[in-house]
């Protein structure tokens, strides 16, 4: 498990597309409302892929479990029950800000609490500052946090040049600045648990790595069994919060075909004439065919959001005695591909030259924030 910070970039990049990458199959999903498709990826994301894909990777994944300290246990389902917050109120930001800008704000946030808290918390900050190395990873990580900064006004001044129109077309039907920052500053720190929780978890995964060690298997899967438990936390509240809504919405008949509402469907602006109407809106109860769809990818968009930590993990362990900047490369690569997912989606469709350059800035500081901190990194392992 030698340190290799390019490899471990490369391994970040991966996670930050797949977790970039999950709202897009929500897009596809017809006639559902939002508690119902949230907690079908949440199964898929929270409990069955971990323990499915930890199952491949590592031998006797229950006995490590079992054997793993208790306290290290609890700890690591209490941040996930935080962080769960935290991701809840993240999707609400991004339906409120769409998926470039409600990334941005929510991630920035979330990179400056998990990137700085842990090493202030275990005193090793002074340490990291005092050397070359330390001091560049440090230069990185204040050049993300500029970029989301920039892509701030980025949104602020898009709220001001987006018309309606526009927005429906992205699929922002619900587009509210202050509503969204609101949620977004939130969902920012509660998501910086989940870094907390990983290195609560650790004593787990030192369980894991004699157990990978004595079957003669690579230890560089020795966090998988972490984010089992980390991610049954998470699973706790985003289940709670989801049947209070279905209670309150008397939205529970729509897993079996009855119709909703799905916030972050993309569409034409509805006009006046029967030529702006999709006749597919008008059937009563959702065909069965379109139901199994929404099942799948709802369940998609779960696998593909798992697969961000599979790779976070394998980050990890290439980053070195400095892998708490692990945390920055994998938030600052989840904002770039979002970015450019929102940039594919028109989400700045109708903005003025001034909005646009500002994006590109904050896209290119952030692309050059993973490499400063990659090199802070390197002079490390060298």
């Amino acid at each position: 498990m030698g340190a290799n910070p390019v490899l471990g970039i490369l391994f970040h990049w991966i996670g930050g597309f797949c977790s970039a990458t999950n709202f897009i199959p929500f897009r596809r999903i017809r006639r559902w409302s939002w508690e119902i498709y949230w907690i079908v990826q949440g199964v898929a994301a929270w409990l069955i892929a971990p323990l499915l894909v930890a199952s491949l990777f590592v031998p006797h994944i229950f006995t490590i479990l079992r054997n793993s300290p208790r306290g290290a246990i609890g700890y690591a389902i209490l941040f996930g029950v935080l962080w769960g917050i935290g991701g809840l109120t993240f999707g609400l930001s991004v339906r409120y800000l769409g998926i470039g800008l409600g990334y941005a704000i929510s991630l920035g946030l979330c990179t400056a609490f998990g990137t700085l808290i842990p090493p202030i918390y275990t005193g090793t900050m002074g340490s990291i500052a005092g050397t070359l190395s330390g001091r560049v990873i440090l230069l990185g990580i204040g050049v993300c946090l500029a970029a989301v900064v920039i892509n701030g006004f980025a949104g602020w001044s898009k709220e001001r040049e987006v018309t309606a129109e526009d927005k429906l077309e992205a699929g922002e039907s619900e587009y509210s600045l202050v509503r969204g920052v609101s949620v977004a500053i939130f969902a920012g720190i509660m998501s910086s648990c989940f870094n907390f929780g990983l290195t609560a978890g650790a004593p787990i995964g030192q369980v894991a790595a004699r157990e990978l060690q004595s079957a003669g298997r690579l230890q560089i899967w020795h966090n998988l069994p972490v984010l089992i438990v980390v991610l049954w936390g998470g699973f706790l509240t985003n289940l709670v919060w989801s049947v209070i809504l279905i209670v309150k919405n008397r939205s529970l008949r729509q897993f079996a075909g009855e119709p909703g509402n799905n916030p972050m469907r993309a569409g034409h602006a509805t006009g006046s004439t029967m030529m702006d109407v999709d006749p597919r809106e008008l059937i009563q109860r959702i065909a069965p065919g379109i139901l199994v769809q929404n099942y799948v990818f709802a369940a998609m968009a779960g696998v593909i959001w798992y697969f961000q930590f599979f790779f976070y993990s394998l980050g990890q362990t290439k980053m070195g005695r400095y892998d708490f900047s692990s945390w920055t490369l994998h938030m600052a690569s989840i904002i770039i591909f979002a970015t450019l997912w929102g940039l594919a989606f028109r989400e700045w469709r109708g903005t003025s030259l001034r909005t646009r350059v500002l994006v590109g800035i904050g896209l290119c500081a952030l692309i050059g924030s993973t490499l400063i901190v990659g090199y802070g990194n390197y002079l490390q392992a060298k």
